[in-house]
């Protein structure tokens, strides 16, 4: 097999056992190595480190397949792993859409795959994921007797990996119109075709069965609102009204849908489609107020490189939540910027609530589901 091999003292991170290499770490590797296929990681002085896939334009320039020496990496080993992902998600219930790969989490490096009742959607996102996908794809069917796969990988990362975008049915066949799921005896449409990342945030499916518990009475703003799932959920839990805010009018027109499916009271909602930033300042120079409000921004800062400013960001939003939330209101408020680590959001989040003069308390810590 081909070789990567590392400076001296730069076999640390692997040795913790941190899946990714980067470029500033590579001291030589063999000629012609393909982008995507394995090579074996070597420390400077001979020693085996990992297995890994290669990709010549990215920073990270090999993605860990295995640590294991004995280990060997082909069609038999993807296709456990594959199975290995989908079985540690059995004891999930209550939903027929979850998320079948997380990438590095599973062992999978660059690829992610979404379960949407009798639909997968994959992300090939790495050329190590490209270079092992039609292997994945047939061991994703064999594994969950699905048999139509649709591919969304349409993400930006790909151009860091020299890939082009690429999406469209891979297996069987997928509708042009939404798809149904259930979540907790609650519906909701899904665009798998040109959705957020693969059509719902499966990710805050914990949270919006928190929300669904809290908002009972409440006058909920729900902000970033997307397809509306936080809304139904407020209102499937007893909300008194909800107000969702997104800037997208087909996710708002879905919003309003889903409250249909679930034969939800629709005089209980209202849509608007506006800046989220712009509209918080319009409520409160309205002197509005809500007992329950919800921040699921878009991610502002990807990389590090964007902290500052997607600080500001965050501070601002949740500023002017805190001068709209009632006395005794609650405040769920999200992040899902890479680049901003938690104890730097709760730094931010502090900062809002001393500028508002509120006095607040963290009452749970919220985070992805365990898929």
């Amino acid at each position: 097999m081909k070789q990567l091999i590392l400076k001296s003292g730069r076999e640390k991170s692997l040795l913790r056992r941190h899946p990714w290499i980067f470029s500033g770490a590579l001291l030589n590797i063999s000629t012609d190595v393909q982008a995507g296929e394995t090579v074996t990681v070597r420390a400077a002085d001979g020693r085996f480190l990992a297995y890994a896939a290669y990709s010549p334009q990215s920073q990270i320039v090999g993605r860990v397949w295995s640590f294991t020496e004995s280990d060997v990496i082909d069609a038999a080993f993807v296709a456990a792993r594959v199975r290995s992902a989908i079985q540690a998600r059995a004891a999930i219930q209550n939903t027929n859409a979850l998320r079948l790969i997380h990438a590095e989490s599973d062992g999978l490096p660059g690829f992610i795959v979404d379960r949407y009742h009798d639909v997968l959607v994959i992300q090939c996102l790495t050329t190590g994921a490209e270079w092992w996908r039609e292997t994945v794809i047939d061991a994703l069917l064999a594994a969950t007797g699905v048999a139509n796969v649709f591919e969304r990988s349409d993400a930006d990362v790909r151009v860091l990996e020299g890939l082009a975008a690429r999406s469209g049915i891979l297996r069987g066949s997928v509708p042009d119109t939404p798809l149904q799921i259930e979540e907790n005896q609650l519906k909701f449409s899904v665009d798998v075709r040109s959705g957020h990342k693969t059509g719902f945030y499966l990710d805050q499916r914990d949270s919006r069965a928190l929300i669904r518990q809290l908002s009972a009475g409440r006058e909920v703003l729900n902000c970033f609102c997307y397809t509306g799932a936080i809304s139904v959920a407020a209102l499937a839990g007893g909300a008194r009204q909800v107000l969702s805010i997104d800037s997208s009018g087909p996710a708002l027109q879905m919003g309003a849908e889903n409250l249909r499916l679930n034969g939800l009271d629709s005089s209980k909602a209202q849509w608007m489609e506006a800046d989220v930033f712009a509209a918080l300042r319009l409520l409160r120079d309205q002197a509005r107020s809500f007992d329950f409000i919800s921040l699921d921004p878009p991610k502002f800062a990807p990389t590090v490189q964007f902290v500052e400013k997607a600080a500001r960001a965050y501070k601002d939003i949740n500023l002017l939540a805190f001068k709209l939330l009632r006395p005794g209101g609650l405040l769920v408020t999200f992040s899902c910027s890479g680049g901003v680590s938690a104890e730097l959001f709760q730094k931010i989040v502090a900062g809002a609530a001393l500028d508002a003069d509120a006095d607040a308390r963290i009452l749970q810590r919220l985070g992805p589901g365990a898929d």
